[in-house]
């Protein structure tokens, strides 16, 4: 992330969201869906991400079972090909997460300065 040694480092909080016993929300299945909306394929997103494709559908298989209803619709393959897309659940779900982590990354931008700052120390 952090390439050019002229930049200062990027600090980053990514929030990881209990909801319950059974809904576990993070930057990694949030960045899966992602990438599902924008390549419009599970298999695609997966090998971005560098996960095994039945990783990526087993993470996206907990969301579904957790929140009771789906986040991805797929088609399956055939003249037109396959492809999948994100439900409206699954796009208000990338939608939340993004403005909850815009949200902590901005209200605690002097706490996160400090702790960049600790780290440079070293």
């Amino acid at each position: 992330m952090d390439n050019d040694p002229t930049m200062p480092p990027t600090i980053l909080v990514r929030p990881r969201i209990y909801i319950g016993a059974g809904i576990s929300i993070g930057p990694g299945k949030i960045d899966l869906l992602r990438l599902v909306g924008e390549t419009r394929s599970l298999a695609a997103a997966a090998r971005e991400r560098g996960i095994p494709y039945k990783r990526a559908w087993l993470l996206i298989e907990t969301l579904n079972q957790g929140l009771g209803r789906p986040v991805i619709a797929t088609v399956s393959g055939g003249k037109g090909g396959g492809g999948s897309t994100l439900t409206p659940l699954g796009a208000q779900l990338v939608e939340s997460y993004t403005l909850l982590e815009e949200r902590l990354n901005h209200e605690t931008l002097p706490e996160l300065e400090a702790l960049r700052r600790l780290a440079s120390l070293g």
